[in-house]
């Protein structure tokens, strides 16, 4: 069996993470495996290219943009070099670029936006055409289906395969590796108004109040550079800059999460993160958004749920979360061990149904 994953960008956020530790898991299981891109790798993302490519896996990313056109023949070109047999579309526009092609490979369509894709009207008018192509529908959760069917209407063969985190990157420590540090309260995520950086910013002017050598770090990928810039700004406007970090991406997750004493996620809306999954394995007491997507973890120890838009309320929250021990979460059933399982079976039934045909 021969499958390909596609992206639009490889870079350092959960669907593109996900797709590299998806094919990594099928190449150790005798598959032949290669990741194609619709966009150029992001520089962080070398490490990961790398290591795909040093168990045989190939990577056909573009070296510059290009317009849509382009990306269709770049495409179509490696699909038909590659002959795979399925192809995983990680997201909704590499997914409409998948469907598109002149070509009978069919392709599983993975919804991994933290928003409704389909609230955008070209979005919905494009899903219409094209999806009678997707051979599988999956969404990394039950909102996610449940907005699919409302706006496009049910398809035949849809499921919820929840993202896994890697236990064994992300295993539960007691943080000793910044005993005596100053606490150090943390948030992974793109810079993007959803994932509400700002309101963590404000939120943690009022946790220096009370503790004053606290500090701040921000990572992840830039997808709106404005928006970074009015986290920075907003800092600075309330004097705390000295104490908040607003970086990029970081390889070294587990890392940050061992060295910090609190997590953040004030996200508005969420698919199923991978960050949360990971912050939830590694023990560190969380404080988060009371979304659905978080909701499954609202009895987990050491987890609080609360109003994120509200400073007060969230500052207080983290005060709480900043005297708590970490705590071992046990994640059943949402390993990528359980999520590599379920895709690797969602490929064997596509590839059988077209050996069938």
């Amino acid at each position: 069996m021969r499958v390909l994953h596609l992206v639009l960008a490889p870079r350092l956020s959960g669907a593109e993470v996900l797709a590299k530790d998806l094919a990594l898991d099928q190449c150790a299981e005798g598959i032949t495996v290669g990741v194609a891109s619709l966009l150029p790798a992001h520089a962080d993302f070398q490490p990961l290219q790398e290591e795909l490519q040093s168990h045989g896996v190939p990577c056909w990313f573009p070296r510059r943009r290009h317009r849509a056109a382009r990306k269709l023949w770049n495409l179509f070109v490696t699909v038909r070099r590659f002959q795979p047999n399925v192809i995983f579309a990680h997201a909704t526009i590499p997914s409409f670029y998948a469907r598109s092609l002149p070509l009978r490979v069919p392709v599983v369509y993975v919804m991994h936006s933290a928003t409704n894709d389909f609230e955008r009207p070209l979005f919905r008018r494009i899903e219409h055409i094209l999806s009678g192509r997707a051979r599988v529908v999956i969404g990394v959760s039950q909102q996610g289906v449940t907005d699919y069917a409302r706006a496009i209407g049910p398809h035949p063969s849809m499921t919820v395969v929840p993202n896994g985190v890697d236990l064994a990157r992300f295993a539960f420590s007691d943080g000793a590796q910044r005993s005596g540090a100053a606490p150090q309260v943390a948030q992974i995520g793109r810079y993007t108004a959803v994932k509400n950086q700002l309101m963590t910013v404000r939120a943690f002017r009022e946790v220096l109040r009370q503790v004053s050598d606290a500090r701040l770090v921000l990572y992840g990928v830039v997808e709106d550079p404005d928006y970074q810039r009015e986290v920075i700004a907003l800092a600075k406007e309330l004097g705390i800059a000295e104490r908040v970090e607003v970086a990029g991406p970081r390889t070294d997750v587990a890392t940050v999460l061992s060295e910090s004493n609190v997590f953040v996620m004030p996200s508005r809306s969420e698919a199923h993160s991978v960050a949360f999954l990971e912050a939830l394995a590694s023990g560190v007491p969380i404080v988060a958004s009371r979304i659905p997507a978080f909701a499954f973890a609202s009895g987990f120890p050491g987890v609080q749920l609360v109003d994120t838009d509200d400073v007060q309320c969230y500052a207080d929250a983290v005060l709480v979360a900043l005297g708590q021990a970490r705590a071992q979460r046990s994640l059943a059933g949402m390993t990528l061990g359980d999520t590599a399982a379920r895709y690797r079976a969602i490929a064997r039934q596509v590839s059988l149904a077209i050996a069938s045909h």
